[in-house]
């Protein structure tokens, strides 16, 4: 059975893009109206000791759209751990569900890839999912993390991306350098590659100031306490030797440093940190559209969370065949939208023409230059990457307390990222009104641009008070 779904406005080379806000709002439409319908909750546990429950509500198991009800959950749980993260997973009510997704969150199952990041991976134990009575479920537990905002003294702040990593040098809050370098870690095999390109990059930022006090970086990827759980600029090393070299390469950074306080955290957190910073507001969600979809989060009260934030594999599109995403498998996740792979697609889609051989970065700045010359291909995918973009934004609003969005990152710069703000304004105006009146997108300015993310990333560590 399918949904009836009105989408009004309709991005102009996704014509089938079916956003997840609104076939769950047309699923909660069908559950008020049903008199048997049941409570479910979601509680993801981390291994921190932290827990999120997300409670709702879902068909009676004898609804003529009972099979409605799989899709539902098995979505909200795959949006949910890619927000929060978590490596056990209990559900309480609708038990033939919980059995439904034990066959499809395991080893072999069509979630086989979260199984095993959300587990060993990122948590670093078994993954499970059960069923609970609604009175054994946990209480919430959310953490918030005080990183950041300390400009006093001599720090270096970096940021590692998939093409290219960046420094900077400040002294009491003022950048006194900043560089970028290209590299290419992506298939290195060799850990070398990796720890020598970040050694150079904070000796050449250290060569412009008197010491260094403290050292404060951000990356692609989940880190927990400066551990390197799961980054794909690391994807090409060998398990045996992402364990041995990488995973605590941090640590080892630190100890050629004299032991300086020195904190990594994800991109998307630092990139809203910036945000948070630049803005003197919080209650932000940052995205930043490059190599892949990064994003983070600055709660109401200032502090960063540790969350998972990976948006890029959360879930904004329902359509049974969507476009996969390439490392997990499934369909429908925020990279194929909002990435340089997203622009790829869409732009195959519009006529362009590429060499199977040409990088993504290059086919990227292609598009660029062809929308300088205002040509209505490049334009197109633009305006299809906004109006995707609203729908994900007003699906993003159900699971985060949001009032500012900052939109970063080189697939939105230039003339193409004004469209996508555009567009995206105007999916909230036409569909969300509440929203629009709610949520404000801004754009960095150009100290933002140049320095916020290395700047805001510097100001993690905090100095030891004498």
């Amino acid at each position: 059975m399918n949904l009836s779904v009105t989408v009004k406005i309709i991005p102009p080379l996704d014509a089938g893009f079916l956003p997840a806000v609104l076939w769950n709002r047309a699923y909660t439409d069908l559950v008020s109206q049903d008199s048997g319908s049941r409570a479910l909750a979601l509680a993801l546990v981390r291994s921190d000791g932290g827990a999120s429950v997300h409670s709702t509500r879902v068909l009676s198991a004898n609804h003529p759209a009972a099979e409605l009800t799989l899709r539902y959950v098995e979505r909200l749980l795959k949006f949910l751990l890619w927000q929060k993260g978590g490596c056990r997973v209990l559900v309480a009510g609708a038990d033939e569900i919980t059995a439904a997704l034990q066959l499809i969150y395991a080893p072999g199952g069509a979630r086989a890839f979260d199984h095993a990041f959300m587990g060993e991976k990122i948590q670093g134990q078994p993954f499970s999912l059960e069923a609970c009575a609604p009175d054994a479920l946990p209480p919430t537990a959310e953490t918030t993390l005080p990183l950041g905002r300390n400009l006093e003294g001599c720090r270096i702040g970096f940021d590692l991306g998939g093409s290219d990593r960046k420094a900077a040098a400040l002294i009491d809050g003022q950048v006194v350098y900043s560089e970028e370098i290209a590299w290419d870690p992506y298939f290195q095999k060799d850990p070398a590659y990796h720890l020598a390109g970040v050694q150079d990059t904070l000796t050449r930022a250290a060569a412009h100031l008197p010491r260094v006090d403290a050292i404060g970086g951000s990356s692609a990827g989940v880190y927990v306490n400066n551990e390197v759980r799961v980054a794909s600029l690391f994807r090409g090393v060998p398990p045996e030797l992402f364990e041995q070299q990488v995973r605590r390469m941090f640590f080892t950074l630190q100890a050629k440093w004299g032991g300086v306080p020195f904190e990594v955290v994800n991109d998307g957190e630092v990139t809203a940190l910036a945000g948070s910073m630049s803005l003197q507001a919080n209650a932000v969600l940052g995205v930043a559209m490059g190599t892949s979809l990064a994003a983070g989060y600055v709660t109401p009260t200032g502090h960063i969370t540790p969350w998972l934030n990976e948006l890029a594999f959360a879930p904004i599109d329902y359509r049974p065949d969507a476009p996969a995403d390439e490392w997990s498998g499934d369909v429908g996740c925020g990279v194929q939208y909002f990435s340089q792979q997203g622009v790829a697609r869409l732009a195959a889609l519009a006529g362009f023409e590429f060499p199977d051989t040409m990088p993504l970065p290059e086919r990227l700045v292609l598009v660029q230059a062809a929308m300088q010359a205002d040509d209505a291909r490049a334009r197109a995918v633009y305006e299809s990457i906004g109006v995707c973009f609203g729908y994900a934004l007003a699906h993003y609003a159900d699971f985060y307390a949001l009032q500012n969005l900052l939109l970063l990152g080189r697939v939105a710069s230039g003339a193409g990222g004004e469209i996508i703000l555009a567009r995206a304004r105007h999916v909230l105006r036409t569909e969300f009104p509440d929203l629009a009146d709610q949520i404000q997108l801004h754009t960095p300015d150009e100290k933002v641009k140049r320095h916020g993310q290395a700047v805001a990333a510097a100001s993690l560590p905090a100095l030891p008070r004498n």
